[in-house]
């Protein structure tokens, strides 16, 4: 595919920092690690927030009788230098009320200081921090064209956390995750940014000398009085936890000799003998910023954030790998042009959702450049005017019921706005799958689109191409080199793809169809270790080529559990029905977090039809923390299959993992479907969705269209609210085909 500039901006970007990234990701890890293990030790009292300065310093001064210095650190662990009356020297974590050594201080390993030093500089001193300070930058803008890209992959900000379209794992994978860890990335890159701007002195770190007046609200004695430690005002206003540190006086008695204090905003003087201030100074937001950044940037005040800063890390690991997957894939099938489109006299258009059909497109493209043709290859979103093309050739593939793939949708507005000059011959190719009632609808609907328009003349009628069959391919090819006399390959083995990341599968049980029941299931044991939950997918590949069948996975004792519905002649249901126990067959496990089982919702509806319960049985049976479940489930007839989902459904209610199951039936006496159960418990779901529940479908296209209208009539007029607001709220999630 063409990159568009934000793309191309996206890995450029990740391509220049890729080795700092990898460094300081691996390090940001470790010490991620390093602070959340720092606050392991018991050495930070309950009650911090509440002691005062006025209670701990004299218990303090009575137990040590020269006293250099009191610290709280990030993790307000309260340290103290001094001298105790047997003369010691004490430096350790103590319980500031009582003086009571609580521990002693640990310096940090040569491991970590190493990876601190590596991780702020690179070895590399003042030239290390500016490089770190500069990926910090490039990290900012990555993750700023990252939500660029998402965007406009969602068509919109307001689909932005919308379910995404599945494509190969690890483009879903660097999607899904993106959006997962955005704004702990971003506050990574950003207060990455911040510090390296501070330390090279950019921003203005210079201190305000205020006033010797007492803080707020205490009144200054009209002359100086002796006062115990106890009672200085400022003592007694002074939380302990707001201390970053407290320098005490050299010499007791002298007033030349204060009481430092620094705190978070200021640093102030405070008089040893009459608890006065004596002078303060304030820190510019320079500093407060920088020390915010600090915390934000390392994590070492937070451990929720600190273990959220290594996940965040370790996901930027992820990225770069996805990404350099992405790249990779993509530049397989790289569109590469040697002619410009004002030049061209063939153009070849694709429409993919995951670039499949651009590899089709690619290779009728390259063949045409060998023949010595002026080729011009490119997505249908970029369609423009082609001043002296011949030819126009369009592949594309069909998503959901009859829609465009992700770069085509905007195909047919661009057709109309631009006309082209001259005559061009079209040929239309349609990629899909007849297993769906909108089989190569798009592609149908972009051939009567040019058909319409004056300067479009048929070459050739619409052709259509099932499940990726080179075969099927091959019949177009040929029918286009022999009316356009142009020599291409016509062996199905140039169009054909092979798969990668295939695993083996035992069949463990396998149950049979009947005259009323065309429904089985068959549970298949991974031979390979590997984690996946109800909800996650399984391709499979019957006829061991670039044909694929998907279905929803019921995660059962960690074998892969399916309901397929046996289609006479079906390619996918065929070849799995005819699997033996015990035999194997390779496939591949796709991770689909966009519907699993929401783990902290109040409670949740699935509703299916046919098959579509397969991934809810396994939700159900692993719903140990007992979230209220109910299931609408649609059938055509009231059968032995049905029956034993009701035996299911009842165990499952007496484990408490399941509320109840409502099952409709569209063939026999009384025919009811999904959408009449919903009516009929239509306060319920209109509650649910108020409360912050979630609704799941999985099934037939048809049904969750049927079932989103009746849905969104409901809440409009109960809830005042369209469906689509409860879906910006991640409480509709889909998997259907």
């Amino acid at each position: 595919m063409t990159l568009s500039i934000w793309r191309f901006a996206h890995l450029a970007l990740a391509f220049v920092s890729t080795l700092f990234l990898v460094i300081l990701s691996v390090t940001g890890v470790i010490l991620a690690y390093d602070a959340v293990n720092e606050k392991m030790p018991a050495y930070r009292i309950k009650d911090i927030n509440s002691v005062n300065l006025a209670e701990c310093i004299p218990a303090l001064s009575k137990i040590y009788p020269e006293i250099i210095e009191l610290s709280v650190d990030h993790n307000q662990f309260v340290t103290i230098d001094a001298t105790n009356e047997e003369g010691e020297h004490v430096k350790a974590y103590i319980d500031p009320r009582d003086g009571r050594v609580l521990g002693q201080i640990v310096p940090k390993s040569d491991f970590i200081q190493w990876n601190i030093s590596l991780h702020r500089s690179l070895f590399l001193k003042e030239t290390g921090r500016i490089i770190v300070g500069v990926v910090s930058f490039l990290l900012l803008l990555i993750a700023i064209s990252g939500v660029i890209l998402i965007v406009k992959r969602q068509q919109g900000v307001r689909h932005f956390f919308a379910k995404i379209n599945r494509d190969f794992f690890s483009q879903y994978f660097h999607v899904v995750s993106g959006r997962l860890f955005l704004v702990p990335i971003l506050i990574i890159a950003l207060t990455g940014t911040y510090l390296f701007m501070v330390r090279i002195g950019v921003m203005n770190q210079d201190e305000v000398e205020l006033p010797g007046v007492d803080a707020p609200g205490v009144v200054q004695p009209a002359e100086p009085v002796a006062l115990e430690k106890n009672k200085f005002p400022v003592f007694r206003q002074t939380k302990l936890a707001d201390v970053e540190k407290i320098e005490f006086p050299l010499f007791e008695g002298d007033p030349e000799e204060f009481y430092i204090l620094k705190l978070r905003d200021k640093t102030i003087r405070v008089n040893q003998i009459d608890g006065t201030i004596a002078g303060q100074t304030s820190y510019n937001d320079t500093v407060i910023f920088e020390k915010l950044s600090l915390d934000l940037h390392t994590g070492r005040t937070n451990i929720l954030w600190a273990i959220v800063l290594g996940f965040s890390s370790l996901n930027i690991l992820a990225f770069i790998y996805t990404g350099f997957v992405m790249t990779l894939k993509r530049t397989r099938t790289k569109i590469r042009n040697k002619f410009k489109a004002e030049s061209a006299e063939i153009v070849v258009l694709a429409g993919t959702e995951n670039g499949s059909t651009l590899f089709f497109a690619n290779q009728i493209h390259q063949q045409l450049l060998a023949d010595g043709k002026r080729s011009f290859i490119s997505e249908m979103n970029q369609y423009k005017a082609y001043p002296q093309a011949q030819h126009l050739i369009v592949f594309t593939s069909t998503y959901g019921l009859g829609s465009p793939p992700a770069n085509a949708t905007h195909f047919t507005d661009l057709v109309q706005k631009i006309s082209q000059q001259q005559d061009i011959s079209f040929s239309v190719v349609g990629f899909g799958s007849k297993a769906y009632a909108d089989f190569c609808e798009f592609a149908k609907d972009v051939d009567q689109l040019l058909e319409k328009q004056q300067w479009a003349k048929r070459h050739l009628n619409l052709y259509t191409v099932n499940d990726k069959s080179p075969e099927e391919f091959v019949r177009w090819v040929h029918a286009w080199s022999e009316k356009s006399l142009t020599a291409l390959a016509t062996a199905p083995a140039l169009y054909t793809t092979k798969q990668v990341g295939l695993k083996n599968l035992k069949v463990v049980e396998k149950t049979l169809v009947s005259a009323d029941n065309a429904t089985f299931k068959i549970v298949l044991a991974p031979e390979s270790p590997g984690v996946f939950q109800s909800g996650d997918l399984l391709a499979i590949y019957p006829a061991g080529d670039s044909r694929e069948r998907f279905y929803s996975i019921g995660q059962n004792n960690g074998m892969v559990q399916l309901m397929v519905k046996l289609y006479e002649n079906g390619l996918g249901s065929g070849y799995l029905y005819k699997l033996e126990v015990n035999s194997k067959l390779k496939a591949r496990i796709m991770h689909n977090p966009g519907f699993h089982f929401p783990q902290k919702a109040g409670s949740v509806v699935m509703i299916a039809n046919g098959t579509g319960i397969a991934p809810f049985l396994g939700m159900v049976m692993n719903n140990h923390a007992n979230i209220p479940v109910r299931m609408y489930a649609g059938f055509r007839y009231d059968n032995q299959l049905t029956e034993q989902y009701r035996q299911f459904a009842s165990f499952e209610i007496g484990q408490k993992r399941l509320e109840s199951l409502n099952i409709a039936h569209s063939r026999g006496a009384e025919p009811q479907y999904v959408m009449d159960l919903i009516r009929t418990d239509a306060e319920y779901f209109t509650d649910l969705l108020r409360n912050r529940g979630v609704i799941m479908i999985c099934g037939s296209l048809r049904m969750q269209k049927d079932v989103e209208l009746l849905l969104d009539e409901l809440c409009l007029s109960k809830n005042n609210q369209s469906l689509s607001f409860y879906k910006s709220r991640n409480q509709l999630m889909t998997d259907c085909y």
